[in-house]
């Protein structure tokens, strides 16, 4: 009987590190992705907001306007996505589908474009922001959201109904 629970408790925590593996996994490479899609659209002029605006803030001198700089700024946005994961990981991890996804992706673009703006320099106000910036601006907003949300919610259900056949 003791061994059982210790074997289960010792699944459990195996679990539960993949788990935490696979979040941030997801973070790290939806990140990747999603802001060299962003990079591809503003090379494109769909949007006038590069991943590198990340780097306005903080870092000094003419390399973060060259490929050094957005090669730095994808990197670091799949660092931070990393904790973005997490967090849609502890809230809604449960919620599962496809909408969780879509409302944490606008509530990440409202949060960069109306409380983070004053951040970053080079994002104009969001009523100056033209209809492709806007639109696509949601659009890779909501597909980054959709992606990790969507990850972390099939990966969560799928263990959870693993343990739950192993039980």
């Amino acid at each position: 009987m003791e061994e059982d629970l210790f074997k289960n408790g010792k699944e459990q925590k195996k679990t539960e590190q993949s788990f935490g593996k696979q979040v941030l996994l997801t973070g790290l490479w939806g990140g990747l992705f999603w802001s060299f899609i962003g990079q591809i659209g503003y090379y494109f002029h769909f949007t006038k907001i590069p991943p590198r605006v990340i780097l306005e803030p903080w870092a000094l001198g003419h390399w973060k306007h060259e490929w050094s700089g957005t090669l730095v700024s994808i990197i670091l946005i799949g660092i931070i996505s990393i904790g973005v994961a997490f967090i849609y990981a502890a809230v809604l991890k449960k919620a599962g589908g496809l909408l969780s996804g879509v409302a944490y992706g606008v509530l990440l673009f409202l949060l960069v474009f109306l409380l983070l703006n004053p951040m970053f320099p080079g994002i104009s106000p969001y009523k100056d922001l033209d209809r492709n910036t806007m639109v696509t601006s949601v659009c890779l907003f909501i597909l980054y959201g959709v992606f990790v949300g969507y990850s972390i919610s099939w990966e969560y259900q799928n263990e959870h109904s693993a343990r739950e056949v192993s039980e």
